[in-house]
């Protein structure tokens, strides 16, 4: 409020007035479009109708700022909510195995164990680069009561604009993300894996990394039209610089500290190879991750011998930063639909065919799947010239499995040496590309992993027959035992919430992993589960740890991967504190289920009463999903159309290339943000109350309570479900109940909700949502207080435009066009406030 901007202090004088106007009207019953209009006639009536519209727009901006000072305040408080020693994390885990003398077996277990953090492009990140780095300051500030400070960065605040005029490139977004790696990934990667080998092992010897990162921006090629070949390298160019970069940083302060006879020379010449090498990539004096991390070996040696071991641990730290991150900082995973593949290599073998040269027969196509996938395993031609195919998706698809080679080149095999397969439905989905990579860049030596993603619910449940087809193939078996006998297998939450609904989604993904384990055991390959779990409890986000540690001993656990998105990537990831805490929790959650692996495993009635709730959760949210409102609802009552107009991602926000909204075509973000919009939050609930009232209304009630009861798995679920009910309020669309073409829609959704919500409590014997979690439900409840205003304000605007469209108004509308813009720029506060929605 005393900020030395126009209007800034009329804004915030103002903004606690219409905030209870808004919490009295919807107490009264009150809609949005009341509520703002009673606000203007009480205490502003003198406002013309632009001054009205100013002053919201203000309140957005301003609303905006309180989120993020509120981001800022759990950020630098995180430390003392979470108890950074207590259970789940590295101390607590060894205190625990030294009092039961079980040092030994935890050594074992890190010695297997992994857990991988795969940033991906999606775009729910509504915080650009320079908000974020006062995000952190702000967090240091207020750690310190820095009150000048504070009031700087509140100035600056007030001056960095929050969205962007026009989409970012792959190429921006990938360095956006890279902010993470290096602002808190080097650090918090380097820390845990120190704390490991000092405290753990106690013998300065390289073991297993344990923790790694993934990247998808710049090689998620999925519905990204955007991202070619040379944005690829461009990022694996990008992400080499960062780390070397970071480690001339790191010599650069040893060599103040190593000013020793005998190890001075050899730091400086290291940090100038390093800072040459950051600089030009093609340096001639460059040295190899292998060859600077034996320097700096031989460099601790002649410390201890020598220099009674001073500064050692630090010289220590940069050898394991060396380990972890080698020269790719993160590994680029490629994907691409299935669908792509598959026009792509019809195009290549009809060429290589006409040749009349090709080990490919004429009458391929017409050949059985069986049949081709024998020919695939065996492929060996040369498929020439790229440039030469005139379709630019061949050439481009074609072109980026050959960067991928460059790539292992240059920034090593892990750079790049996974493909994800979106959309894959079939074994010959898998072998059309590892032909397509064995025929344009790896001949005999593919140092890639092809890794199928299943995502709809069919498509999860063929997954055991695919994987069983392409492990009785003699040439891709061979493959994967010459890649340690792993099979990667990657499960989208993402699509498969969409399809089949919260219950279905995450008990189907179980179901598989648990064939796909059996599956894979029986020809002695070891499965790399690697989930799509993306930010929100609906997409299996919400207590992810307590998920990881709940699976039991017929999943295969060796290592945890997952997706992290959007705000999830700020929210859990953005602070030294949150990152590590958070990374801990996860390799602890692999312990837990190793050591609970037979308490977790599900009993044949508990599997039976599960399997069951879910098929009925499914065929209700099936019955939702074909209700003839459904889609007009989300096109015309949410916010589904305005996340493309928010410039956040580089990627459009459906699939298909049609004028018309088709349900298959459109993306698990903007549906599943358009829902957390209205906070309506079906994704994360739809079902589960109808499905438990089955058994209540058959009076089994008690069969749910045993499930309960006995699974950590089913608990965990419905405390995620509950999270999306807390951040559930119907009183914001209530006014929806009595529209004629939406008011039966509304009803079904609403009605569901507080089935949903009885049961939940019923069940839990809880009085209230959350209620074992208190710093979460408290966390929650200021954030929903902050942006309710904006909340009010976005479902005034969506009311006028909808007034607009009935009326027939023109699109170019001058009125109409502002009332959109009200809409897209209430987004960000929206979706920055929810952490993680989206």
């Amino acid at each position: 409020m005393t900020l030395p901007f126009d209007s800034v202090t009329k804004t915030g004088v103002l903004l606690p007035l219409f905030h209870e106007t808004c919490e009295k009207g919807f107490n009264n019953g009150d809609n949005p479009t009341t509520i703002v209009n009673t606000f203007f006639e009480k205490y502003q009536a003198r406002r013309n109708k632009q001054s009205q519209i100013n002053l919201l727009f203000r309140f957005i901006q301003y609303i905006e700022r309180q989120v993020v000072l509120f981001d800022a305040i759990e950020d630098a408080s995180f430390s003392i909510v979470n108890n950074m020693e207590g259970v789940g994390t590295l101390r607590n885990l060894k205190g625990t195995a030294k009092a039961e003398g079980k040092i030994e077996d935890l050594k074992e277990f890190l010695e297997e164990f992994k857990v991988r953090i795969v940033l991906t492009a999606h775009p729910t990140q509504f915080y650009p680069g320079s908000v974020l780095g006062i995000i952190t300051n702000l967090t240091e500030a207020i750690k310190k009561n820095d009150l000048n400070g504070i009031n700087d960065l509140f100035g600056q605040l007030g001056k960095t604009p929050f969205f962007k005029h026009k989409k970012p490139t792959p190429y921006q977004e990938a360095k956006s993300l890279m902010w993470y790696l290096e602002n808190v990934f080097y650090k918090t990667f380097g820390d845990i894996y120190n704390y490991i080998q000092t405290n753990i092992y106690d013998d300065g010897k390289k073991h297993n990394d344990i923790i790694n990162i993934g990247f998808w921006p710049g090689g998620d090629r999925d519905g990204n039209p955007f991202v070619k070949p040379e944005t690829t390298l461009k990022v694996a160019k990008k992400l080499k610089k960062s780390i070397l970069k970071k480690y001339y940083q790191d010599l650069r302060d040893l060599r103040k500290k190593l000013t020793f006879r005998g190890v001075e020379e050899r730091i400086i010449r290291l940090e100038t190879i390093m800072y040459d090498y950051s600089i030009n990539l093609k340096t001639k004096k460059a040295i190899s991750a292998k060859e600077l991390r034996a320097e700096l070996l031989d460099i601790r040696d002649i410390i201890v011998e020598q220099h009674q071991s001073l500064y050692v641990s630090e010289i220590n730290n940069l050898i394991n930063r060396v380990h972890l991150f080698e020269y790719r900082f993160a590994s680029l995973d490629i994907r691409q639909d299935s669908r792509i593949h598959h026009s792509v290599f019809t195009t290549v073998i009809d060429r290589l065919i006409a040749t009349g040269k090709s080990s490919f027969p004429e009458n391929y196509h017409d050949l059985s799947e069986t049949e081709q996938i024998e020919i695939l395993s065996k492929a060996t031609d040369d498929i020439g010239d790229l440039d030469t195919f005139e379709d630019e998706m061949v050439r481009n698809t074609l072109k980026t499995i050959a960067i991928i080679k460059d790539i292992q080149k240059s920034n090593g095999e892990r750079g790049a040496n996974r493909y994800i397969i979106s959309n894959n439905q079939t074994a010959l989905n898998v072998m059309q590309l590892f032909a397509m990579l064995k025929m344009v860049a790896f001949k005999d030596d593919l140092t890639v992993d092809v890794a199928p993603l299943f995502e709809t619910i069919p498509d999860l449940e063929n997954a055991p027959g695919v994987m069983e087809q392409l492990y009785q193939n003699p040439e891709y078996i061979a493959h994967l035992r010459a890649r340690g006998s792993k099979q990667h297998i990657m499960l989208g939450f993402s699509d498969g919430t969409k399809d089949g609904g919260y219950l279905m989604a995450n008990w189907g993904i179980y179901k598989a992993k648990e064939l796909l384990t059996e599956m894979s055991r029986k020809y002695d390959i070891t499965v790399i589960f690697f989930d799509g779990r993306g930010g929100p409890p609906a997409r299996g986000g919400g207590k992810t740890h307590n998920f990881y540690s709940s699976l039991g001993p017929t999943i295969e656990d060796k290592e945890v991967q997952i997706t992290i998105q959007g705000q999830t990537v700020s929210s859990n990831f953005g602070t030294n504190d949150s990152s590590q805490y958070n990374l801990e929790q996860l390799i602890s959650s692999g312990i837990k289920n190793r050591i609970d692996g037979e308490k977790n495993r599900l009993s044949d009635e508990d599997r039976t009463v599960m399997n069951d709730l879910a098929e009925t959760s499914y065929e209700t949210y099936k019955d939702f999903k074909s209700h003839a409102m459904f889609i007009p609802y989300l096109e015309r009552m949410s916010t589904l159309k305005y996340y493309a107009k928010t410039n956040i991602g580089s990627r459009p926000s459906k699939r298909g290339t049609s004028d018309k909204l088709v349900f298959s075509d459109l993306r698990a973000i903007p549906f599943v943000g358009s829902w957390s919009q209205l906070k309506q939050n079906v994704p994360g609930f739809y079902g589960v109350g109808t499905a438990l009232k089955v058994y209540e209304d058959n009076g089994e009630w008690n069969k749910v309570e045993n499930l309960y009861n006995n699974s950590k798995f089913f608990k965990t679920l419905l405390e995620n479900s509950m999270m999306s009910l807390t951040k559930s309020f119907f009183d914001l669309t209530k006014y929806m109940s009595d529209d004629k073409e939406f008011g039966e829609f509304w009803n079904i959704i609403f009605e569901e909700y507080q089935i949903t919500k009885r049961l939940l409590l019923k069940l839990t014997g809880y009085s209230e949502l959350m209620e074992n979690e208190p710093s979460g439900k408290a966390s929650i409840e200021v954030r929903e207080s902050i942006v309710l205003p904006l909340l009010t304000i976005q479902q005034y605007a969506l009311k006028k435009v909808q007034e607009f469209e009935k009326a027939g108004v023109p699109n170019d509308d001058p009125d109409k066009l502002i009332y959109e813009k009200i809409v897209t720029r209430s987004l960000f506060g929206n979706i920055n406030a929810s952490r993680n929605s989206a």
